[in-house]
């Protein structure tokens, strides 16, 4: 009786070791594939930055430098576009800028991977990729709503942080995040079938 009670003890030890182990992998892969992720959603940001909107290639990696620092540099930038020069550089801002952001795309790629491990979402597929879309329908919400507010209030960042989604444009940023969603989930995707394999 004492042997079966310590047998089914380890068993169940044993699986909650296991599902601790998916639930730490899935954030691993969720963290990578948020900085791929990331990384589209920006070149998307700075495309647009420098053609529709005419505000200078890299202004979008100033703007999320400004959280912490002076938003001067994006300000330059942004008078620098406006006299015909869509690619005024300084580097530590501009590395600070692709930082923050693929630090911030990590996590939202983590909480992803995370959320449909411990939800036992069996994504798959073109599922994985539609629920992917929709999380970065999700992220546009709550960066619009909690995260950049709240950023501002904590950093004392100013409105540069506070109002980001209406000086880059609700429609363009959004569609940024949906890039960061669509990116999240076909790396996600690509990851499932190599370990399939």
């Amino acid at each position: 009786m004492a042997t079966s009670t310590s047998g089914s003890t380890n068993s169940s030890s044993g699986l909650g070791s296991a599902a601790a182990r998916g639930v730490g992998a899935a954030a691993t892969w969720g963290a990578l594939a948020g900085v791929g992720a990331s990384m589209t959603m920006a070149a998307y940001a700075m495309l647009a930055a420098a053609t529709y909107q005419h505000s200078g290639f890299f202004t979008p990696l100033y703007h999320i430098a400004s959280v912490f620092a002076s938003p001067q540099t994006m300000m330059t930038s942004m008078q620098q576009a406006m006299m015909g020069d869509s690619f005024y550089f300084t580097l530590a801002p501009a590395a600070a800028g692709a930082v923050i952001h693929m630090m911030v795309g990590a996590v939202f790629g983590a909480l992803f991977g995370i959320g449909a491990a411990l939800l036992r979402l069996r994504l798959r597929g073109t599922i994985l990729v539609a629920a992917a879309l929709v999380w970065g329908v999700v992220v546009f919400a709550v960066s619009t709503w909690v995260g950049l507010p709240l950023a501002a209030a904590i950093f004392g960042s100013g409105d540069q942080i506070r109002n980001m989604t209406s000086m880059v444009g609700f429609g363009t940023f959004l569609i940024e995040h949906l890039l960061f969603g669509l990116m999240l989930g076909l790396l996600l995707l690509l990851e499932h079938r190599s370990h399939r394999h």
